[in-house]
């Protein structure tokens, strides 16, 4: 599947502290929706997880993935993206959530500021990269 670029109309509810919700697929075949912090590269969105998380697990077993983001300040505009992941990575996971930690919360570290900084031993950052394949924005009743 090709991939499409994100409309420039819309990019900063990714780069922006705008939650997304991103859902995946349960083996059994149910939906399965979880707030996120969302990021986007100029190819890719990015979310940062743990490889031990449902969602994740998810992922790795059907890589389909949806994620919804709603404007704050106009429930009207909003951006859906399906695609597809692209990758899962270790590399830059850790750095990446505290840049998301940043954005969203002006605190400097997700280990220690968001999560205590045991859990860091308790799990493996991760950053899922989707490539979008089909975009859908705004409300039709305008």
């Amino acid at each position: 599947m090709a991939t499409i670029t994100i409309p420039a109309s819309h990019i900063d509810l990714l780069r922006e502290p705008v939650h997304a919700v991103l859902t995946t697929m349960q083996p059994d075949g149910q939906p399965q929706s979880t707030l996120v912090w969302a990021d986007y590269d100029g190819e890719h969105v990015l979310v940062n997880t743990a490889l031990e998380r449902q969602k994740c697990r998810n992922l790795r077993a059907n890589p389909r993935v949806t994620l919804f983001v709603i404007d704050p300040h106009n429930s009207s505009r909003w951006i859906e993206i399906r695609g597809r992941v692209a990758a899962i990575t270790t590399e830059g996971a850790e750095a990446h959530a505290d840049k998301l930690t940043r954005l969203y919360t002006g605190k400097a570290h997700f280990y220690g500021d968001v999560y205590a900084p045991e859990r860091r031993a308790q799990e493996t950052r991760v950053i899922v990269r989707i490539a979008p394949v089909k975009i859908a924005l705004d409300a039709v009743f305008k």
